[in-house]
């Protein structure tokens, strides 16, 4: 199949990329500058020159294409609600285009959209209120589709998506760790992140294409929840600091931009996305990715 791909110079999408590429596909990346543009053709991918804020452009893409993988999101938290609303509109246009072909469209999401607090499963829908729940009318939009003839379906991500190159949350922390002089984490620590690598990450996305029936909502997580104190542990370690708790009243202070994160407690489970595609993770996990893949060289 040729396959439309955003975020394609991504952490994920170049994983997603490569996993479409061994399996035979013809890949078109989305690529908005002259840098990307070179990369993605290095690779031997076709490019589509256009940006997420341009949904005639992306739709155009999706039409020429047999199926499309979304993974493109602008990560700048303090743009959050706006940065929701260009997905929304990216991903309506590109489900526009292709309506009514049952041609699959795969879209990312989070787990984080769902109730905190309990096991999240791929039964649970995105909450309508609270902080994160912008990205959720996206998700809901490709569940939706599959009503009008879309082979729609969401792949949810983990708080860490790690491996090589990973310039997201664990980083951020230890960059955090590195200026503060003490790894920390909040309350007892007993919160915990899922978490996945990105070449499991990126067989899913290529299982749902493929696999996943319209409507299909499936769990990109291979280890369900892990506690923040060991997290934070794992990062002492690695610098050689002091691990130490904090009250929450101070989690503002220290973490910045991340002290939402940092308190969140997302276990999730992935079983019924393993039944449904037959995904199996096989990485390594995040801890032991921490110790072995550079993370604090």
């Amino acid at each position: 199949m040729r396959i439309f791909l955003t975020g394609a110079t991504g952490f994920i999408g170049s994983a997603v990329a490569e996993q479409l590429l061994s399996s035979g596909h013809n890949v078109l990346g989305l690529a908005r500058s002259d840098k990307a543009v070179e990369a993605l053709k290095t690779r031997g991918l076709d490019v589509h020159r256009g940006e997420l804020s341009e949904p005639e452009t992306l739709a155009a893409a999706a039409r020429e294409c047999d199926g499309v993988i979304h993974t493109a999101f602008i990560h700048e938290f303090s743009q959050y609600v706006n940065n929701a609303g260009i997905d929304r509109r990216a991903i309506a246009a590109m489900l526009g285009a292709v309506e009514g072909t049952g041609k699959p469209v795969v879209a990312t999401s989070v787990t984080t959209l769902s109730k905190l607090g309990q096991l999240v499963t791929e039964k649970d829908d995105p909450l309508d209120e609270g902080a994160l729940s912008a990205r959720g009318a996206s998700e809901r939009a490709v569940i939706n589709a599959a009503k009008r003839d879309v082979r729609s379906s969401v792949v949810r991500l983990p708080c860490s998506v790690h491996g090589p190159g990973d310039s997201a949350f664990v980083p951020w922390l230890i960059a955090i760790a590195r200026e503060k002089g003490v790894s920390a984490y909040v309350g007892d620590g007993a919160n915990r992140w899922a978490a996945v690598h990105r070449l499991d990450a990126a067989r899913l996305y290529c299982l749902a294409l493929e696999k996943a029936s319209g409507g299909s909502k499936l769990h990109a997580v291979a280890e369900e929840g892990i506690p923040m104190r060991d997290i934070a542990q794992a990062i002492g370690d690695g610098l050689d600091l002091p691990v130490k708790s904090i009250a929450i009243a101070e989690a503002d202070a220290h973490f910045g931009h991340l002290a939402h994160f940092v308190t969140v407690d997302n276990p999730t489970s992935s079983a019924i996305t393993r039944d449904l595609v037959g995904w199996e993770p096989r990485e390594n996990g995040l801890l032991a990715d921490m110790r072995q893949c550079g993370y604090f060289s």
